[in-house]
């Protein structure tokens, strides 16, 4: 067993955010991420389709309603303001970052299509991995996971995170988008965390609202990197991801695979400080090769399969996790009430400290008086 040694204490200035924050209950999906923009005192919650902001004390200030698709992992760019999500149509082919200008979001019930606080930008690379036709038979076989297609087992995206280049601790940011993957034991070639990082910079030429009825395809045509995190098979990937600037490493949050032979782990993290490597992209058909990034050498440590992470029981992280970039994350915990006879999904953003200790790696910071 590894350990990572605990978080310093946060910094004063930092201590005054609340231990919890409620995100509500509402009829929708289930809470799928979390951002917080700290200057200006909002957190925002991806509820699969919807999307609410709250004040800090957890009084509901906006909502946007209009998502068919599935609205997953959302991050702050601080230099834009404006919060970025992954967002799927599965059906349509069609995998976008939906971009939301939180300032325009003023009121509840908001629609996604037709006010302005919604843009989104296509990602090609994605749709050609999700749509390849890996048996050669000429049929795309559609959402399901029991199939040789999906290229690296790709059933689209969801954790989203902004943060350097992978290896160094400080530059520009870049938007790091991880794959969604199916659970398949039956195949070899589904065992990576798939990583694609992006300049957003000049992303604006891209944009363009969402349609439903009619998907569009703007976006950039390559990406400015792609990444490989060797985990063993996790069910539909990377949930969410958060870059720690405390620490320099980025997280990994994830359903329990079900593949015999490795350990499952449900949270890994990629160790920031080690440049990635070109290597051999294990268990593919063809031999391929493509840019490795190490896991960190910490928590649990499975011999067999080389594999490095904490198999933290419930939920830590699986439904949100933001990086407060101090040693402390907000946690999402994700459940249901019943009003009325109507199910009504919540989540509540709790405030934890990283310890790297086992199972579990957070630690639930304590409210004071």
């Amino acid at each position: 067993m590894h350990t990572a040694p605990p978080a310093s204490p946060a910094p004063p200035a930092l201590a005054a955010l609340p231990a919890a924050v409620d995100g509500g209950a509402w009829q929708s999906g289930h809470v799928q991420g979390m951002a917080i923009d700290r200057r200006k005192g909002f957190m925002y919650f991806s509820y699969t389709n919807l999307l609410v902001k709250t004040d800090l004390r957890g009084k509901p200030v906006g909502s946007v309603t209009g998502f068919t698709g599935h609205l997953g992992d959302l991050d702050l760019h601080e230099e834009d303001g404006r919060i970025y999500g992954s967002l799927e149509y599965k059906a349509a082919k069609s995998f976008y970052i939906a971009i939301l200008d939180g300032d325009r979001i003023t009121r509840m019930g908001m629609d996604a299509q037709s006010t302005d606080v919604l843009s989104t930008v296509y990602l090609d690379e994605v749709v050609r991995d999700f749509t390849a036709d890996m048996n050669g038979d000429g049929v795309f076989d559609g959402n399901t996971g029991n199939t040789a297609d999906h290229r690296y087992g790709c059933s689209g995206i969801d954790g989203v995170a902004f943060g350097p280049e992978f290896g160094k601790k400080r530059g520009k940011r870049k938007l790091t988008v991880a794959y969604g993957v199916y659970a398949n034991t039956g195949r070899t070639d589904n065992d990576h965390q798939v990583l694609l990082q992006y300049d957003v910079e000049r992303w604006k030429r891209y944009e363009r609202p969402l349609s439903e009825a009619a998907p569009h395809t703007s976006g950039p045509a390559r990406v400015d990197g792609k990444f490989f995190a060797y985990t063993g098979n996790t069910t539909y990937g990377v949930q969410n991801l958060e870059y720690d600037g405390h620490s320099g490493n980025w997280l990994m949050a994830a359903y329990k695979g079900t593949k015999p032979g490795f350990p499952n782990y449900t949270v890994f993290a990629v160790d920031g400080a080690r440049k990635p490597v070109v290597g051999d992209i294990r268990g593919r058909q063809r031999p391929e090769r493509g840019l490795l990034v190490p896991l960190l050498r910490a928590g649990l440590h499975d011999a067999p399969t080389g594999t490095y992470g904490w198999a933290a029981p419930g939920q830590y992280g699986q439904y949100g996790l933001v990086s407060l970039d101090d040693g402390r994350y907000y946690v999402a915990r994700s459940g249901t009430v019943q009003d009325g006879g109507v199910t009504r999904q919540t989540a509540r953003a709790e405030l934890h400290t990283w310890t790297g200790a086992t199972p579990s790696p957070f630690a639930p910071v304590v409210a004071a008086g």
